[in-house]
């Protein structure tokens, strides 16, 4: 039973946080509409920040996959030349 619960609460928190980040975004939406509409570059800086922030995630995940990938590539090579020196012994 307590090994389910750790997953269950984990769950529950990030709906919790997901409903409350979605309100915020249409807070900001209608911020960004209300000053295109009087002339204002705000909602220009609003894009680029939602943007950003979308990104950010992804760059990271993506940094550390090919950081894994170089590694274990290189890993394999060190195999693969252990293994081809030894044949030749």
């Amino acid at each position: 039973m307590k090994q389910y619960l750790k997953p269950l609460l984990l769950t529950v928190l990030i709906l919790v946080i997901a409903h409350v980040a979605f309100s915020q975004c249409a807070m900001c939406a209608e911020v960004a509409d209300e000053s295109a509409r009087n002339g204002n570059t705000a909602g220009d800086g609003i894009n680029k920040g939602v943007l950003f922030l979308f990104l950010s995630p992804y760059l990271i995940v993506g940094t550390i996959g090919f950081i894994l990938w170089r590694s274990r590539r290189k890993a394999q090579q060190e195999i693969q030349m252990e293994a081809a020196a030894q044949q030749l012994q």
